[in-house]
This record gives structure tokens, C-alpha cells and sequence, in this order.
């Protein structure tokens, strides 16, 4: 027979760290339905209940039909499902571990170059201490440049000389 579940394999608060806050709602409800089965299968006793076959022995006059009925129970058998997948799931396992681990140093790289890009913005001055001549040091091919690239005000593109605009057809 197989052993009887006592309580919950999954660890609930590891698993609710890693749930998105807009699926919390069909995260606990999940909870909910789990723990409620488990609660309902821990109500029910491990064993079916025992039969006294001697007191049916004596209201039944039919003679062998007890014993019929009683070795047809004892030799009833409940089939537990074999497990058959734990396997080709161990195996999937190991061959994704080498693609997880290559993701990660992959991610790695762009965490490094993402967190070296946030520091070089967070060492920038503050926009509203910003300068001209910073805003032209710092972002030169944003800047005005009225020798090179000489533009007139409000400095957008659709505001200078010889600007088409891109949405109309010729």
C-alpha cells in the first residue's frame, strides 16, 4: 500500500515569494483548494473499515454467499498509479541545467553593462543644475550646435528649413 500523505510537500512561502503580484488572487485560491483537499483526504482513515463477517454470517441464511463476499473483499486491491514520469522529468532537469547556467552568465554580462550605464547616469548632476555647456560635454550628439548644425527655435525637426514630413505622400 501506498504511504499515506501526512502534509503538504510544497513550501507555500517560498512559492508565494516568486508569484507576481496581479496572480496573488489565483495564487491563494490555488492555496486555498490545495490545502482543502489535503484537510478532506487527511479526514478520511488510512484503511477502509473493518467488516465483522461473522454477524453477517449469522443473518444470512444463503449458504457460502458470506464467503464469497468476504474473499472477494480481502482480494480486492485498489491500484496506485506507478510513476512513471519522475524519470523523463529528472532527465529534462539535467539537460536544461547547462542552458540555465548559460542564460544566466549570458544575463550576467548585460546586468554588469546595465549597472555600469546606472552609474555612470546617477554620477550625471541633477537635471535642474544642469548647464548648456554640461547637457553639450555630456550629450554631444544631442546638443545644440549652433556652428556646426545651426537650427532655429524650438529646435524640433519640423521646425526647420527644408523639413518634409514623413507622413504625407508626394
Amino acid at each position: 500500500m501506498a504511504n499515506r500523505i501526512t502534509k503538504s510537500a510544497i513550501n507555500w512561502k517560498e512559492l508565494e515569494k516568486r508569484v507576481p503580484p496581479e496572480q496573488r488572487v489565483n495564487f491563494f485560491a490555488f492555496k486555498g483548494k490545495s490545502e482543502a483537499y489535503l484537510r478532506r483526504m487527511l479526514s478520511s482513515p488510512p484503511h477502509p473499515p473493518k467488516i465483522d463477517w461473522d454477524q453477517y454470517k449469522k443473518l444470512l441464511t444463503v449458504p457460502g454467499l458470506v464467503e464469497k463476499f468476504e474473499a472477494a473483499y480481502k482480494a480486492f486491491k485498489v491500484p496506485y498509479p506507478q510513476d512513471k514520469l519522475s524519470a523523463t522529468v529528472d532527465q529534462q532537469w539535467s539537460e536544461l541545467q547547462p542552458l540555465i547556467a548559460k542564460f544566466a552568465e549570458e544575463n550576467k554580462a548585460h546586468i554588469a553593462a546595465a549597472e555600469k550605464e546606472m552609474a555612470r547616469i546617477n554620477a550625471l548632476p541633477k537635471f535642474e543644475d544642469m548647464t548648456l555647456e554640461m547637457v553639450r560635454d555630456v550629450y554631444p550628439e544631442n546638443a545644440l550646435d549652433c556652428v556646426n548644425r545651426p537650427s532655429f527655435w524650438p529646435h524640433t525637426d519640423d521646425e526647420q528649413l527644408g523639413y518634409t514630413d514623413p507622413t504625407t505622400k508626394i
